[in-house]
């Protein structure tokens, strides 16, 4: 009895859409696992190469020396150093068309480094919304393979004269089944979307911080010359 009543057994015997539906959780359990170690790998990829640019940016280095590093290599940098570039692109650039108005150069580079900062968020976040709907979505499509095998044991118990629980129990329990794998896929996507959404929220603050900072360090510097110049 303990063996029939197995999952795997319970499957076998189960409605084809009842198969269906487990065969469809279990694929999206799949993906849902793939995506939570691949986030769990780039968020803490992020977090490592912000740490060590900005324990650059903070060393005392200068900002050419800084802006030509980042530029030498881009594609191995982290969002903070790719943010800091656009903002040191775009006010050399103004510098360049000889603008020496303080507000023109800084209304630049913030807009270029906000602009960086909403493309590096983007991609910080893909992957984060189908966590959320396989969260949201798993449960009830377990649901609804309970109820249609709910629906499709008690057809096949009506065309018995007599029913006992060892003649309920099999049906019952294959439906069970999907509610149950639904709740599998649904539990961890939730728990990791929740972890990465406050990891992400965590990352955005430190990004914007870092735009504050390194637009006071701009607008300083941009006094000094002016003060020099006079």
């Amino acid at each position: 009895m303990n063996q029939d009543l197995s999952i795997f057994h319970l499957v076998l015997g189960a409605s084809v859409v009842v198969q269906l539906v487990v065969l469809l959780l279990l694929l999206i359990s799949v993906a849902s696992w793939a995506a939570i170690f691949r986030k769990l790998f780039s968020i803490g990829q992020v977090k490592s190469l912000n740490d060590a640019f900005e324990r650059e940016f903070w060393s005392g280095t200068s900002l050419n020396d800084l802006f030509a590093a980042a530029a030498k290599n881009a594609r191995d940098s982290g969002p903070m150093e790719r943010i800091f570039a656009s903002g040191m692109r775009e006010f050399q650039k103004l510098r360049e068309k000889h603008i020496t108005d303080a507000n023109t150069l800084m209304d630049g580079a913030r807009r270029a480094m906000r602009a960086s900062f909403q493309r590096e968020m983007d991609v910080v976040e893909t992957h984060l919304s189908f966590l959320a709907s396989v969260g949201s979505v798993s449960p009830y499509v377990g649901l609804f393979g309970t109820v249609w095998g709910i629906m499709h044991a008690f057809t096949g118990l009506a065309a018995l004269q007599t029913v006992t629980l060892a003649t309920v129990a099999p049906g019952i329990a294959e439906a069970l089944v999907t509610t149950a794998i639904g709740l599998f896929a649904a539990i961890p996507a939730v728990v990791a979307y929740n972890r990465f959404a406050r990891d992400i929220d965590r990352t955005a603050i430190k990004l914007e911080t870092f735009i504050e900072e390194f637009s006071n360090i701009l607008q300083r510097n941009v006094g000094a010359q002016s003060a020099s110049g006079h």
